[in-house]
Parts: C-alpha cells; structure tokens; sequence
C-alpha cells in the first residue's frame, strides 16, 4: 500500500534538486537533453522477426517453439579445469582465444564462485568463451578434467527490467515479437514487455488506474502496434549487449545489414606482426 503524501514530497525533493542543478551551471556543469531513446549503431544477428514467438531454453533458441540451428562462430563462456596443468598462452592463442578473452580464477578473490561450479580450487581453472567446434577440440585436450558453461547467475538483469518474469540471460520467454497492425490484449503480466513500445517508441500516453490501462487518455484493454519490431542477439552470447537487455527493436532503428567484411584486426598481434587478417578481407558478412 502506498503511504498518503509520500509521492508528492518525493516529486517536490526532484523538483528543487532540480532547481539547484540549473542554478548552480559552474558548479553543475550545463544540462545536455537527450533523446529518450539512445541510439548507437550495433551489428548484432536478426534472430526473430516480427509476428514470431521467440523463447531461449538453456542457451538454445526457439522460433515459433523450434530449435534454431547453431550459426557456427556462435560462443559461450566456459570454465576450464585441468589436472594441475597449464594450458599454454600459445596453444590458447592457435585455438583463436585471445588474450583479453582469457583468464585464471584466483582462490582468494573467487573461492565463493569456485565452490558454486564445484570445482578443485587447488587446480587450475580457466575462464574464455569458445565455439561449439573450440569446445570439442578443448574437450580432449590433455590435461583438461571438467568443463563447465558459465552460469546464467553471472548475466545479471535482463529484460524487461523490474518486469517481475524471472527470466534470465540463457533462459528467456516466450515472447511475442510484435508485427504492424497486430492486436494485443493489455493485462499485467505483459504490460511490462510492450509498455516501452507503446510509450516510447510509438509515443502514446500509457496510465493504469485501478487496474485499468488508459491510451491517450482513454480506457482499453487493447493496443495496436504501429511498427514491426526485431529480436537481435551477439554470436558473443555471453559477452554481448543485445535483445536480452535492450529488448525489441523497432523497424524505424535498423540502418542497414552487413555485406563484406572490409578490415580485420588480430587484437593480439602487432602491425608488423600479423595484425592485419587479409585472409579475412571482404569476405561474406551475411553469414
């Protein structure tokens, strides 16, 4: 239940904040305005389209409830425990992990994460993504005990925030992604997913009142979607800022697709030392 005056003294704390912050320009700084919606190019992989439902099962993808082939440079974080062996920098770099994708645990900063993958603190554990092809090869590897994919736990918070689904990185949905002239019935459980939708992308005024929801200031238990909107999601599953945090995006966002790759860069080596991948030069980035 909320406590009677604590709103309207909250809004007039923020408002004489407010106040003191434009007063104060020297101190403060000026205020810059932005656009309510952010927008910075990405190159992210389309994964559901508009109409589709989508749904994440233990890292695997669901499209109108069927799994999703695998595109092959697609990766995971792993942990990787060897029998008291090192795996060595140049091996771990011919496999294609580079050197800023790799790490050690260390027993006394990450005993409590060590414990909860059940894993020999006394033995070495390794920390780096891999490809469903680098993990074969890393499953046979000499030395190597225990392989573990690193626990969705270690996502943190995805969409939609405070939404209340319990959803997490690796396991999400279902979800509808909405198509133009789609018809939705608003209740409580999905007004959290499409409220940024109706709000911002397609700038309506969105109020519930006793339960009832008020578009434009008129009551309706139904929305109808303006745009087509699109599931995008990183090969990087793991390391990547997509979908499972932004949420959907709308059609008027997308600015294109990529076609060739122009310029690759070995992150690891110098310019006189291999850094440049010609082998890599305007190869097919659709794929």
């Amino acid at each position: 239940m909320q406590t009677p005056g604590v709103e309207p003294q909250v809004d007039a704390v923020m408002a004489a904040g407010r106040a003191i912050v434009r007063a104060k320009k020297q101190e403060y700084g000026e205020i810059v305005y932005r656009p309510v919606d952010r927008r910075e190019n990405y190159v992210k992989r389309c994964v559901g389209i508009s109409g589709d439902w989508f749904e994440i099962r233990d890292n695997q993808i669901y499209v109108n409830n069927e799994p999703q082939e695998h595109h092959p440079g697609i990766q995971f974080n792993y942990y990787v425990q060897t029998d008291g062996r090192f795996l060595s920098a140049d091996m771990l770099t011919k496999m294609g992990i580079s050197k800023d994708d790799r790490s050690m645990l260390n027993v006394q900063y990450d005993y409590h994460l060590i414990s909860f993958l059940g894993m020999d603190p006394s033995k070495p554990i390794y920390h780096f993504p891999l490809t469903a092809v680098m993990l074969e090869k890393m499953q046979r590897f000499p030395g190597v005990v225990r392989i573990a994919i690193e626990p969705y736990e270690l996502g943190g918070d995805v969409f939609p925030l405070g939404g209340g689904k319990n959803w997490n990185r690796d396991n999400m949905g279902p979800i509808y992604i909405p198509k133009k002239g789609a018809t939705l019935r608003l209740n409580a459980y999905n007004l959290p997913i499409y409220e940024r939708i109706i709000r911002v992308y397609e700038k309506n005024t969105l109020e519930v009142k006793d339960g009832k929801f008020f578009i434009n200031g008129e009551e309706t238990a139904y929305y109808t979607f303006k745009m087509d909107y699109y599931w995008m999601m990183g090969d990087n599953r793991h390391n990547s800022a997509d979908s499972r945090y932004w949420g959907f995006v709308p059609e008027d966002h997308i600015v294109g697709r990529p076609v060739a790759v122009w310029l690759s860069l070995d992150k690891d080596k110098g310019w006189f030392n291999g850094k440049i991948r010609f082998n890599r030069f305007f190869k097919n980035a659709r794929r």
